[in-house]
């Protein structure tokens, strides 16, 4: 599945997409779309099995999308 990640600062999408590489999960650092808000303006795009490449969702992420046909699911 394919998930955006939305954060409250840029360094924790740095830290975000390090711990979906850790997880040989594809993962990109870009602007968010213009459909979702952001704090910082930065989010990560990943494929992965899970919405949250962790046990527990980090504090900086700032909400996680699934990414749709028909545009975009808040998860959790």
């Amino acid at each position: 599945m394919v998930y955006i990640a939305t954060f409250y600062s840029h360094f924790g999408a740095i830290r975000f997409k390090k711990l979906c590489d850790a997880r040989n999960w594809k993962a990109k650092i870009m602007p968010v779309p213009r459909k979702l808000s952001s704090s910082c303006g930065s989010c990560v795009r990943y494929e992965g099995d899970f919405a949250c490449p962790t046990d527990s969702v980090p504090e900086e992420v700032e909400q996680i999308f699934q990414v749709t046909e028909d545009g975009y699911r808040i998860c959790g």
